[in-house]
């Protein structure tokens, strides 16, 4: 099945340990079926005298195990685990661009006194800490410095945090000796112990400003300021956060159960090792030419902004394009996926590298006789755990567990989101009966609809080109029952004949030839039509124009992005390509007289890649030389708008009948004209 001879080891790990070496001393690529022992393997291949150095030939790791050995159907999973060694001999994705975060450790704690206090006591030994407090209980001693206020803003990521509060408390706690004096003076109990002063209960005795009196820390008069400051690191421990976004940016942690939750813990190990620089893959490329986000300051496609969990994307409709902050970016590829002219690609994989990842492990699963394979797109934290979680269950309750079917291949992603349309397109052509993306509660719920809506898409597609069953599904689970029961449906019907294309870099290349196949393969199944409505998160369909309303002002045109509207310099006419249609809506918002509205569809004959005319109009002819110069409803509904005008009476209005060339000829060559020189 592997176009090799493999020999199966069932100790690898203890007997058979022996072999594991030899294959490290071979240049050869190295894959380990097992990923619970993957650290011991590391080790050995470590101290394995004559191994491949790993940085120069890595191991890679494969888990066949949960995801199709521990199973009711386990003893019929061997395409699958086929599939799955093939995919992991696949090269890693090509290196792209980084961006780099710079942090010397300066970290800012906002919180109840002594919840920061806590919290900094176990992180001040490598970190610079200050406090900002929020209420609480102090402790006496001045260990950090520690800050009082109202906190305004927090904005930035890692290593670039610019953190606003306004200070307005009588209270200076630079000055403020934690004498307690203050506290004990106070006849309303309205200073606690983060030394601040509650002003809702103070009745204005100023006893404690007479207990301070040495030492001048406690001033009613002073009027409140803003300060401003900029910190590496940034852990709130307050029960709202200071985004308000579903993705936080690097560098921010919020914390509303402090040190006594696992999320706590995980931080507190995590915010230790943020010290000195730090790269990550720069996730997206962006083509401004192929945007269809704005013209002429108009706004068309937005649904990148929309999307975006983490705030990274925003627009600059002013310049026609999005702009992407890649140190907000956290590389969840939603833009990429909505996007439908492919101005925004997932970079890290890439599209292409995707493909061939999808292209080998249907291929290989179908040389080894497997049918009816169903994708699982899933993430590689949650979406790994839960099936791994899943393959134990079946393993120790195989009568109420099933496991993952035989026929299920799971295949991780950085996000489940980062897949789109086109290359679930492609998966159906190439032999998947089924493409189902498993998304959990880490996942943004824009993500999830997004997701859905475009499946929906893809959906209609093949059940218009005539494929029967639900082929494009996301299931949505937290728990091993719940993904149980889900991967027990049934296949759906597949393509006949398995593609052989190679995934484009542009999304609208490998979009057309995933149509073009699927149109050549389901040719003789039953269709209702030869014209597919799509749900309105289409990429592809048509525009309808109302003949009585447009004067073929041609706006439509220019602002276009995709080519999909044009006209004819010889005739009064405005026709449509609908292969190019984006459905970005750039001309339904550009239009002055509000002709046009969007069709979501995908016609299946070849008239979608021709030039259709879906408007035209009689030539108006300029009343002096004949000339056609515009058309007949454009030049009377303006000469209409402009009858009462003050300036187009007379001569003027008759002017406007002229082309330009015979509207300048007459100016000048009319006696009646006032001229410069009669002054």
């Amino acid at each position: 099945m592997l176009d090799e001879d493999l020999k199966p080891h069932t100790t690898l790990c203890r007997r058979d340990a022996p072999a594991f070496q030899r294959a490290c001393r071979s240049s050869d690529e190295l894959v380990v079926a097992c990923t619970q022992e993957s650290r011991l393997f590391t080790e050995l291949s470590a101290q394995t005298e004559g191994a491949v150095a790993l940085d120069v030939r890595p191991i890679r790791f494969v888990n066949l195990r949960e995801t199709g050995g521990w199973g009711r159907e386990g003893k019929a999973a061997t395409p699958k685990m086929a599939a799955l060694l093939a995919a992991a001999r696949l090269p890693e994705p090509e290196p792209v661009p980084t961006v780099t975060y710079r942090s010397a450790g300066r970290t800012l704690i906002i919180g109840a006194l002594d919840q920061a206090e806590a919290f900094a006591a176990r992180v001040s030994d490598v970190l610079d800490v200050s406090l900002l407090a929020q209420g609480g209980r102090g402790q006496q001693a001045r260990q950090w410095p520690v800050l009082a206020g109202e906190l305004a803003s927090v904005q930035g990521w890692l290593g670039a945090f610019d953190v606003s509060w306004r200070s307005h408390n009588p209270i200076d706690l630079d000055l403020c000796t934690r004498c307690n004096a203050c506290v004990a003076a106070c006849p309303e109990g309205a200073i606690g112990l983060d030394y601040q002063i509650d002003m809702g209960k103070c009745r204005s005795h100023r006893d404690c400003v007479k207990a301070c009196e040495a030492v001048g820390a406690i001033n009613f008069q002073r009027e409140p300021v803003v300060h401003a400051d900029r910190f590496d690191i940034v852990i709130d421990l307050r029960a709202e956060p200071a985004f308000a976004q579903h993705a936080h940016p690097q560098g921010y942690f919020h914390l509303p159960g402090g040190l006594h939750s696992d999320a706590g813990i995980e931080a507190l190990v995590r915010v230790r090792d943020l010290v000195g620089e730090f790269d990550k893959p720069k996730f997206f490329q962006y083509k401004q030419k192929l945007c269809a986000h704005g013209r002429n300051e108009t706004v068309g496609c937005d649904a990148c902004v929309q999307v975006c969990s983490a705030l990274a994307i925003r627009s600059e409709v002013e310049r026609q394009q999005i702009a992407v902050n890649p140190n907000l970016c956290v590389g969840c590829g939603a833009c990429t996926t909505v996007c439908p002219t492919g101005a925004l690609s997932y970079a890290y994989p890439r599209a292409s590298e995707q493909g061939v990842k999808l292209r080998t492990v249907l291929g290989t699963f179908a040389r080894a006789g497997g049918q009816d394979a169903a994708l699982l797109l899933h993430g590689q934290t949650a979406g790994t755990a839960l099936i791994d979680a899943l393959g134990r269950e079946a393993m120790l309750r195989p009568k109420a567990v099933k496991g993952v079917p035989a026929r299920v291949i799971p295949l991780p992603l950085w996000h489940t989101a980062s897949v789109g349309l086109d290359l679930w397109l492609t998966a159906f052509a190439y032999g998947a009966s089924q493409v189902w993306v498993l998304m959990t509660d880490e996942d943004a719920p824009q993500y999830v609809d997004a997701v859905r809506e475009q499946m929906a898409v893809a959906q209609a597609i093949v059940n218009g080109l005539g494929y029967s069953g639900t082929h494009f599904r996301v299931i949505r689970a937290d728990d091993v029952g719940t993904l149980d029961a889900q991967l027990a449906s049934p296949p759906a019907q597949g393509v006949r004949r398995r593609a052989s294309f190679a995934v484009q870099a542009d999304k609208r290349a490998t979009l057309e030839l995933a149509l073009d196949h699927l149109l050549q393969d389901s040719a003789t199944l039953t269709r209702q039509s030869e014209v597919v409505a799509l749900p309105a998160a289409s990429p592809f369909g048509a525009v309808a124009v109302n003949a009585d309303a447009c004067t073929l002002c041609l706006s439509c045109v220019s602002a276009c992005p995709a080519s999909a509207l044009l006209d004819n310099t010889e005739r009064p006419q405005l026709r449509f390509v609908e292969k190019n249609c984006v459905q970005c809506g750039l001309c339904v918002s550009t239009c002055p007289e509000d002709a046009i509205t969007l069709q979501p569809r995908l016609v299946l004959s070849e008239a979608r890649k021709q030039p259709q005319v879906i408007n035209e109009a009689q030539p108006y002819s300029c009343v002096r030389c004949g000339r056609p110069f515009g058309t007949l409803k454009g030049i009377e509904a303006m000469l209409g708008r402009l009858a009462g005008h003050s300036m187009f009476q007379g001569e003027a209005l008759e002017r406007l009948k002229m082309c330009g060339d015979c509207r300048v000829v007459d100016i000048y060559s009319n006696p009646g004209e006032a001229r410069i020189t009669d002054l």
